[in-house]
């Protein structure tokens, strides 16, 4: 029988991965387990570009001109707002899917630059509040490692409702994963598999959720912003519900967040992504007259200093990175590369952050693995990573004559595509028309 290839033809619905797939699932009986974010290519922010200014606009000259980077985050109803000195944050990520190690060095990373970071889920650690200046405490469903003493530590609340990779659904963290300590802050049994549940406990509606927001304000003696974090998916009713029910900042992820752990299935098919969340939830509080009174903070998918500033153009007041910053500090790195072939994958493939197994010593609970990273060189490379980021965001700005990051705005940036100019509202480069909207050839930008 002939060996001649070249006749052979691959179908589009069943190609080799989907069959792959398949055959593992018939195998194992069990759906696959992972972490990182959708891998499926989606609109995004590369899909848009700005409109640097030349004669109808004035650029600032970056050695002699300022463009400011602060943000105040939390000045509706809080005593004490977070002030920032960059717009870019860090992200939300347990102590339990992370190593103690990792933790102190997104500490110090942010700390260094003047940011703020995140607790995630389980609690907070001390190595985690000792390093960070600024520290946003996240109040989830599965309330582990919650008490009211930390509550009052930190210095923002962060009320999780949904995440970009899995709204709608709640965390994992495998049992391999639970060691003595991560058992003892979240009052579980060791090396047991858990799962977070999908919503709170106590409360089953917006009206509810007004209550929970009063009662963590008198708590914290209303001291404290409270965030209220939604997976994008009814972006503008989300946005709209979680203002009336009192928050001070809305956190935004779209489905390119990341995650420790859950379904591929779930990651790959449920949310909508960042670029139209970001535009539906601006919409939602300019509709509401609340814009810049309620600040927003988008994350998912955010990478370099170009998706920062294109996420404050459409009017968002700060990002949050999570995936970006853990890539930072070494994760996927080929400095592993034979330690990630022996696991079966390779330095920018490895998503399996469930196993504990990490290599780079950032997605683990192994000693002998945590002990690799270096929490104060690692926390040195965040930082100087948020630097470079927000020096690309304000040369972006100046480009297009801003003083301030948050003087960019959506008529600085035009689409590359139908489906970006579509979901952005943005006009297709070249003329002044987006889907939905009517043509008029004539008129050309």
């Amino acid at each position: 029988m002939s060996s001649d290839n070249s006749r052979l033809r691959e179908s589009a619905l069943f190609d080799r991965r989907v069959i792959a797939e398949i055959q593992r699932a018939a195998n194992e009986g069990m759906y696959e387990i992972r972490g990182f974010g959708a891998k499926r290519k989606m609109p995004h922010f590369d899909d848009l570009v700005f409109l640097g200014a030349s004669v109808s606009r004035y650029p600032l000259e970056g050695y002699r001109e300022k463009c400011g980077t602060d943000v105040l985050l939390g000045t509706r109803f809080a005593k004490k707002p977070i002030r920032l000195k960059v717009p870019i944050t860090i992200a939300g990520m347990s102590f339990g899917s992370l190593s103690a190690n990792a933790k102190e060095a997104l500490g110090r990373g942010a700390n260094e630059v003047g940011t703020s970071t995140t607790t995630g889920d389980g609690g907070m650690t001390p190595e985690e509040r000792g390093h960070s200046s600024q520290l946003v405490y996240q109040y989830l469903p599965s309330r582990y490692g919650m008490n009211p003493d930390d509550l009052r530590k930190a210095d923002a609340i962060e009320v999780v409702i949904g995440q970009g990779a899995k709204p709608g659904g709640g965390g994992m963290l495998l049992g391999q994963k639970i060691s003595d300590r991560v058992a003892e802050m979240r009052c579980l049994p060791k090396d047991i598999d858990q799962r977070s549940a999908c919503r709170h406990p106590d409360w089953t509606g917006p009206d509810d959720l007004t209550i929970k927001i009063n009662e963590l304000r008198e708590i914290t003696d209303w001291e404290k912003p409270i965030y209220v974090k939604i997976g994008a998916t009814r972006t503008y009713y989300d946005v709209m519900l979680a203002v009336k029910a009192g928050a001070d900042v809305i956190v935004l992820d779209g489905m390119q967040g990341g995650t420790g752990a859950t379904q591929d299935v779930f990651i790959e098919n449920v949310g909508i992504p960042t670029l139209p969340a970001v535009r539906l939830a601006v919409e939602a509080l300019q509709e509401m007259n609340m814009h810049r009174k309620v600040q927003l903070v988008v994350s998912g998918g955010i990478r370099s200093g170009a998706d920062v500033a294109k996420a404050l153009a459409f009017g968002a007041d700060a990002v949050s990175v999570g995936t970006a910053a853990l890539i930072a500090l070494g994760d996927n790195s080929p400095e592993f590369e034979e330690d990630y072939n022996k696991l079966g994958t390779s330095a920018g493939f490895y998503h399996d952050y469930a196993k504990g197994n990490d290599p780079a010593g950032i997605s683990t609970q192994t000693k002998e693995l945590s002990d690799r990273l270096d929490p104060v060189k690692g926390g040195k490379r965040l930082a100087n990573y948020l630097r470079t980021i927000t020096l690309e965001a304000q040369t972006i700005a100046r480009a297009c004559g801003k003083s301030h990051v948050h003087n960019l705005e959506p008529e600085d940036m035009v689409a590359l595509t139908m489906e970006a100019a579509a979901m952005a509202k943005l006009p297709l480069a070249g003329t002044d028309w987006y889907p939905g909207k009517g043509f008029n050839a004539a008129s050309r930008r």
